[in-house]
């Protein structure tokens, strides 16, 4: 995968309106599309920093809605197909690596593991079961192999899905990164993430990180990779909005009893206003 497939360039936006975790909750979603619909101009860039699936009750109208609100932006004067942007966060992480479960070493482990992180609402949405997925896992690869199938036909056959699933990028930022140097002399422009990134490796060697590394975001206390912010759109310990001289947290705890936000950004990661439903 070449760095153009695994980041995303925003180029010279006007602002950034970053939409936190969403975890398939439908009512707020649209209600924050309807706002950011209106504040939207000409110029300004849409990311969603991951976690889409997961936890709610209507995974599949969730991306349904995505889907639709893009076509609805993108019908703007002026707007660009990459102007609006999809992340890849933990739970969709977990959902392609659910769906390839039989080359896992211990599938039946791995998927109970998955099931307790909220990826056994996006099973159920997709149709399938936690216990037929476990007892395929104990009748072996082949059964196992169907029971994917299965899954793959679900998406298959709901238009867009997999088309999303397949543009997710694993970070999105302003600025040029330092791809080979954790600290920088320069900073310049935000860096937009899942979770966190791995302070000890150079943005270009961060792998799963990006999902993986909320634990190391707030050991953030100066640029990183030559950003002069990292923002995130979710926070594993639920802190609520946060903001540092380095770090944004834009979670608002949407999926657990919490808010779902939007942050609107200038290009060097400053934060203007947000959006909570």
């Amino acid at each position: 995968m070449t760095d153009t497939q695994k980041f995303h360039s925003l180029r010279t936006p006007k602002r950034l309106w970053a939409v936190a975790a969403i975890h398939g909750e439908l009512e707020r979603v649209i209600a924050l599309h309807a706002q950011i619909f209106q504040r939207f101009q000409p110029g300004d860039r849409l990311i969603y920093l991951g976690n889409y699936l997961g936890r709610g009750a209507k995974i599949i109208e969730t991306i349904n809605e995505l889907l639709t609100f893009r076509r609805a932006l993108l019908a703007r004067p002026g707007m660009l197909a990459d102007d609006v942007i999809y992340l890849r966060g933990s739970q969709e992480e977990m959902w392609q690596k659910l769906l390839q479960i039989q080359f896992a070493p211990n599938p039946a482990e791995v998927m109970q593991w998955m099931m307790r992180q909220g990826v056994d609402a996006t099973l159920i949405a997709y149709g399938g079961h936690p216990d037929h997925g476990l007892a395929a896992a104990r009748e072996g690869a082949m059964a196992l192999t169907r029971w994917t199938n299965g899954l793959r036909s679900a998406i298959h056959a709901l238009s867009g899905h997999d088309t999303l699933m397949t543009a997710l990028r694993r970070a999105a930022y302003t600025g040029v990164p330092d791809f080979a140097n954790a600290s920088s002399d320069t900073a310049h422009g935000a860096l937009l993430v899942n979770a966190g990134v791995d302070v000890s490796r150079p943005f270009g060697a961060q792998g799963d990180s990006f999902w993986w590394g909320g634990a190391s975001f707030n050991r953030i206390t100066h640029p990183f990779s030559g950003f002069r912010r990292v923002i995130r759109g979710y926070d594993p310990l639920h802190g609520g909005l946060q903001e540092t001289p380095f770090t944004i947290t834009i979670d608002g705890g949407c999926g657990f009893n919490g808010v779902l936000n939007c942050a609107c950004l200038t290009p060097e990661g400053d934060l203007q206003e947000t959006i909570s439903v």
